[in-house]
């Protein structure tokens, strides 16, 4: 590559739209606008001997994809830019971020704490996977710090946890509960993908890694899988680097691309979600049929004191509760003609499921419960839709959700 165009210096003064736009380019010789997109499986060498300096790291030139690529470097280092971490290493999937955090890191005689609320997928590495290879797992209340300080064992190493939480958007006060973990010798992981890196600084405000599933708002318009892990250049040295060097779930070029492409207009798409976001949560609160209204912007949120203290923004989910069960959850989101029903989120298109049937079906009944996933219970990602257009398919679906 002939150009950095980003130079550390400059990055560092740039505010986050820039950042975004800018951060991490890189050109070769012929000057391209665009991020230019290398899919190459590997790479040539001028000797023998630049190709053993590569392999022993003396010579910083790429080697092959799955250890590095030009195009993923530059989405891994936006992603750092953006989150103002030391390191960045980019996956192939969300769920690859939160593997290979958790399991670079940890072995056999280890012990995890992890929040009882998180995505279904989450639940399975922290609960079932993890003590597979003899790692204990104690889930706990994310939102009682002091069941954190409890569950803390002398082989402690590790805290794991959503916030917002899926679906219940329950927070973890992030401050808090990372004091505790390092108290305890522990490295705090924080799964960000619901507040993206703009609404919430987990890094600032103690947390140690930070993991993202790039296929939700980073990309933000159905196209490509990814994820991110974020930490420090000790624990990237330490552990992730050799883990994801050795066990593969790297990033395609083309699909790092995307996410770059992605990166450009997160800010205008999150903050057109958020506003759109507000304006449904406040009106389905006022709505017949409509027991419970989660959404971390309005101050009947449990927790909007911790919101307001950790998050500069409400979030694009709304989370609410139909009345009538799973029946009348059904017919509300089958009425439905502009939402799509869908599992993913952070889209351009507004999106909505089901959690007990859908991302957290695995639990058991009485799990949900514990959780407060009802089978009443929705959760919506907002789009860029017009508000009013939402609003008016909402409306339709509720009345149809009443018919029983």
């Amino acid at each position: 590559m002939a150009d950095k165009s980003s130079s550390a210096g400059a990055a560092g003064s740039w505010l986050p739209e820039t950042l975004l736009v800018h951060g991490g380019t890189l050109r070769s010789a012929f000057g391209e606008t665009s991020e230019a997109m290398f899919l190459t499986q590997s790479f040539v060498y001028d000797t023998a001997e630049q190709a053993e300096a590569r392999f022993k790291d003396e010579d910083p030139g790429f080697i092959y994809s799955r250890f590095s690529n030009p195009t993923v470097a530059m989405f891994e280092e936006r992603m750092r830019l953006l989150e103002g971490a030391e390191a960045a290493r980019a996956t192939a999937t969300g769920m690859a971020a939160v593997t290979s955090a958790l399991l670079s890191f940890l072995k056999a005689g280890d012990h995890i704490v992890a929040a009882r609320a998180m995505f279904g997928s989450c639940l399975y590495v922290a609960q079932e996977l993890c003590p597979r290879f003899g790692i204990q797992c104690t889930l706990v209340d994310g939102r009682d710090t002091a069941a954190w300080r409890q569950a803390v064992r002398p082989n402690t190493r590790a805290f794991f946890f959503e916030t917002p939480a899926n679906p219940t958007l329950d927070l973890v006060d992030i401050a808090a509960v990372s004091e505790i973990a390092h108290a305890a010798g522990a490295l705090v992981i924080v799964d960000n993908v619901f507040a993206t890196p703009l609404l919430q600084k987990p890094l600032k405000l103690g947390a140690d890694i930070v993991v993202y599933s790039a296929t939700k708002h980073i990309d933000g318009q159905g196209r490509c899988l990814g994820g991110v892990v974020l930490c420090s250049e000790k624990f990237l040295k330490d552990h992730l680097h050799t883990f994801l060097r050795q066990t593969g779930p790297a990033l395609s070029p083309f699909n790092a691309w995307v996410m770059l492409k992605g990166l450009e207009t997160l800010p205008l798409r999150v903050r057109a979600q958020c506003e759109t976001a507000a304006k449904i949560a406040d009106h389905l609160a006022g709505q017949k049929g409509i027991a419970r209204v989660l959404f971390c912007g309005r101050p009947d949120y449990p927790q909007a004191a911790l919101a307001g203290r950790q998050m500069t923004g409400s979030g694009t989910l709304v989370t609410f509760e139909v009345e009538g069960g799973k029946a009348a959850a059904f017919r509300f989101l089958n009425a439905l003609k502009l939402i799509r029903i869908s599992n993913n989120l952070g889209d351009a298109k507004s999106l909505i499921t089901h959690p007990a049937t859908t991302t957290h079906q695995r639990l058991k009944p009485e799990a949900r419960a514990e959780l407060g996933i009802s089978d009443g219970m929705l959760r919506l990602s907002v789009g860029l839709e017009a508000s009013g257009d939402l609003v008016a398919d909402i409306d339709r679906a509720l009345s149809a959700s009443r018919i029983g």
